[in-house]
């Protein structure tokens, strides 16, 4: 009752706070992109901290000084464990700046449909009005008709009953038992 009394906003009013989401939506895809950043400046660190450790180890193997080898194990489990910690971030991280960019390409499609003056349906507003004068008529718009559906399914359904009794009329009388 109250949806009908309810005067639906225009395209253009659509628009307007739409382009405000859009705006935020940006700015937020420009947050994770640059965290992304961050993370991936934070990997190639830490990729030449294992690389140090690596090599200080092999170092140290080479002139049989155990305690170096000890501790340059100790540091090369570290940097691995952070490596293998920061490449999921790194994947997390694109993924999300991949579906932002999806949502935000989204939304620039939508706000451009509305700029123009089309609805979510992609109707203009003189179709939209034109169909509100059908309906006020006692019209039925395709998509929302269900008597039609109801219909439509009632005649497909004494269609499939009609052809199934010519189907075992046919065998009956193939057989000789009609």
């Amino acid at each position: 009752m109250l949806a009908r009394a309810t005067v639906p906003s225009t395209p253009r009013e659509d628009a307007a706070a739409l382009e405000q989401v859009l705006v935020d939506t940006k700015v937020g895809l420009e947050d994770l992109r640059r965290a992304s950043e961050r993370t991936e400046r934070e990997l190639a660190t830490e990729r030449a901290a294992l690389a140090d450790a690596e090599r200080r180890g092999g170092l140290a193997a080479g002139i049989q000084d155990t305690e170096t080898m000890r501790v340059a194990e100790e540091f090369v489990a570290k940097h691995r464990t952070r490596v293998e910690v920061l490449e999921r971030k790194a994947a997390v991280q694109r993924d999300e700046v991949m579906i932002a960019e999806q949502e935000a390409s989204e939304l620039m499609t939508r706000f451009r449909e509305l700029k123009q003056g089309r609805t979510a349906e992609g109707r203009s507003p003189s179709v939209e009005a034109a169909w509100r004068g059908l309906e006020a008529a006692g019209g039925a718009r395709p998509e929302t008709d269900i008597e039609a559906d109801i219909l439509r399914a009632k005649a497909d359904r004494a269609a499939m009953e009609q052809a199934a009794d010519a189907q075992l009329a046919h065998l009956k009388k193939k057989l000789g038992k009609a």
